[in-house]
């Protein structure tokens, strides 16, 4: 005999809702019928494990299928099942969740965590893409007869008996005209491999099972060997080298978060892909937009996430603000901390070898979170021009005697290109100085912080004032021009320097270094790069580049020039600045084409 009623609902526009503004994503029926799929065949186990249950558990896997021909999915389990008046309850009152009320009656018995169901909500998504949905149930209480139910997306239904003979629920979907894309096995097979291929029951389609059950991340670090972190990730990111090394995180207090985050190999050039870490409830994929649990530099990291903790919304499609998730991105910036303090104290030789794939995680890390800096701080390194590694602190030390200036600060010198600044950094050595290679995309703002950060330090870039400039000592020079020569030499220099937008300055340096040096003034230059790379505000934008060329008034160059006919004293001085400007890798185009002439003319002559 069939019954007829009226879904429990406060509003006929409920189906509209759900089917237009529920789910922004309309494919997402499949995880939600699914998922629905595995929670029953998850109770039933859960049932049997208590004794609540006697029958043969049997196969539990859940089953996908399209016939395309009659435009129809099904999705079947062997799970807990329904009897006619549980279809009353769950089904028919929308939003009362049978999970919920599951884990309230056995909460006090037994582990229910692995229960997905949420809302309640999850099935009525299948009116997004079906014009009819019918369900075929059979309960696994004792002595229950299979009900058939039956709805059209308005707010009536049918319900009456079934000949299902097995214990579990069929639900099949009528697609709509408008949804004709998913009778297709292609179409089908991507949504389940996006969504489903891990969660903790077998799902087979087109007769093979498509998920790992027990993936990685659900095991002890103690059962697997980095051979199997590396298969786990190849299964995530098949095109990609193997990671550097990763961090399998297991908490249960104050709440419950699994995974595993991987560190990649980035380029320097600070590109990367973001949405590399993906975000799972209890197995079932969530999104892979997790901004708000994963700290911002550690958005950078490829990975899994799990957290039945974690709120969503009522699609489960994106995250809420909560306070666990300001909770679980703390944690997760202090796991990853401790784990490079305890690479680095257990072999500093193989930390130093992987520094410059990961030193980009580090420093945006401590530029970005305060309580990251003061754990980094230990391990994070400074290389220099010949490849030696020091920590922070080490480096300050072994510097502070030689590279202490007047005013009793240290000064970290530093070459954001060795190639191109080697003339200077050669300047450098010739006083014993050490140079450090700070060179990639976000070292301007890392190199503000540290100056904000040490006391009494300063840090420079070797082509930014002369050699005795950088490191001022207090140490009087004089040099072997009267005052009436300094001046006739800025002249000519001035003179010469017309239409190349450089400032003359004349300064007493030893008689072994250049004639003229090209310098960028540090702090124009820093704001600059700053804004290049998403600092240093608007000033930094509009901030005119200033070169420099320090005449060193102690070059035997410069005793000849005073010596020359006017017209020879502007080629000389022409000269030297141009290979000044070449050192800086300034000299170009037209300029580059006359020096390398003039040059020629000078050879010829001698």
């Amino acid at each position: 005999m069939e019954e007829k009623g009226s879904i429990s609902i406060h509003t006929e526009n409920i189906f509209p809702i759900i089917k237009k503004f529920l789910y922004a994503d309309h494919e997402i029926f499949l995880r939600e019928l699914v998922s629905n799929a595995v929670d029953a065949s998850q109770k039933i186990k859960r049932l049997s494990a208590l004794g609540e249950f006697n029958g043969e558990l049997g196969e539990l896997k859940v089953t996908v299928s399209v016939d395309t021909e009659n435009k129809t999915i099904t999705i079947t389990d062997r799970g807990i099942g329904m009897t006619a008046e549980d279809i009353k309850k769950y089904i028919n009152q929308i939003a009362f969740s049978g999970a919920t009320e599951f884990i309230e009656q056995y909460k006090d018995k037994t582990d229910t965590s692995q229960i997905i169901g949420n809302f309640g909500l999850g099935f009525y998504s299948a009116f997004m893409v079906s014009k009819n949905v019918e369900i075929h149930t059979l309960s696994h209480k004792e002595g229950s007869q299979a009900a058939h139910w039956t709805c059209d997306g308005s707010t009536e239904f049918t319900i009456g008996p079934s000949d299902k003979k097995e214990r579990g629920t069929d639900i099949i979907l009528h697609l709509a005209d408008d949804s004709l894309e998913f009778a297709d096995n292609y179409r089908i097979q991507g949504i389940l491999d996006k969504y489903c291929k891990f969660l903790p029951i077998e799902i087979e389609f087109d007769g093979k099972i498509i998920n790992d059950p027990e993936p990685l991340w659900t095991k002890s670090p103690s059962e697997l060997s980095d051979e199997d972190y590396i298969a786990f990730y190849k299964k995530l990111y098949p095109m990609s080298e193997d990671p550097l090394f990763w961090i399998h995180l297991n908490v249960d207090y104050p709440f419950n978060l699994t995974g595993v985050l991987y560190f990649p190999k980035l380029k320097k050039d600070f590109e990367f892909q973001r949405n590399k870490i993906q975000l799972y409830s209890r197995q079932v994929f969530i999104t892979d937009e997790v901004k708000d649990v994963v700290p911002e530099f550690l958005m950078l990291l490829h990975g899994v996430l799990d957290s039945p903790d974690i709120p969503l919304n009522v699609s489960r499609s994106f995250l809420q603000a909560d306070g666990n998730v300001k909770k679980i991105n703390s944690h997760i910036t202090k796991k990853v901390a401790d784990k490079l303090q305890e690479l680095y104290n257990q072999n500093p030789e193989s930390f130093q070898e992987k520094w410059d794939d990961i030193s980009l995680f580090v420093k945006y890390g401590m530029i970005s979170d305060e309580k990251f800096y003061e754990k980094a701080k230990n391990f994070c390194l400074l290389k220099n021009t010949t490849g030696e590694y020091s920590t922070i602190e080490k480096y300050s030390e072994k510097v502070k005697a030689t590279q202490t200036n007047k005013h009793e600060a240290t000064v970290f010198l530093y070459t954001s290109n060795a190639s191109e600044q080697d003339s200077y950094i050669q300047s450098a050595r010739k006083r014993g100085y050490d140079v450090l290679v700070l060179d990639s995309a976000i070292d301007s703002h890392f190199i503000n912080q540290l100056e904000s950060k040490l006391e009494k330090t300063s840090l420079k870039r070797v082509d930014s004032d002369s050699i005795e400039k950088l490191i001022e000592k207090d140490e009087a020079r004089e040099s072997v021009l009267s005052t009436e020569d300094k001046e006739k030499v800025t002249a000519i220099f001035t003179k010469a320097s017309e239409g190349k937008g450089i400032r003359v300055a004349t300064e007493v340096l030893p008689v072994d270094e250049m004639p003229v040096t090209i310098t960028v003034p540090e702090f124009i230059r820093r704001m600059k790069d700053m804004s290049a790379t998403g600092g240093g505000g608007m000033f930094g934008n509009f901030m005119k580049e200033e070169f420099i060329a320090i005449v060193n008034e102690n070059h035997p160059i410069l005793q000849k020039l005073l010596k020359l006919p006017e017209t020879e004293q502007q080629v000389l001085a022409g000269q030297t600045l141009d290979i000044a400007l070449l050192s800086q890798g300034l000299l170009k185009g037209e300029s580059l084409t006359k020096f390398i002439e003039r040059s020629i003319s000078l050879l010829n002559q001698n």
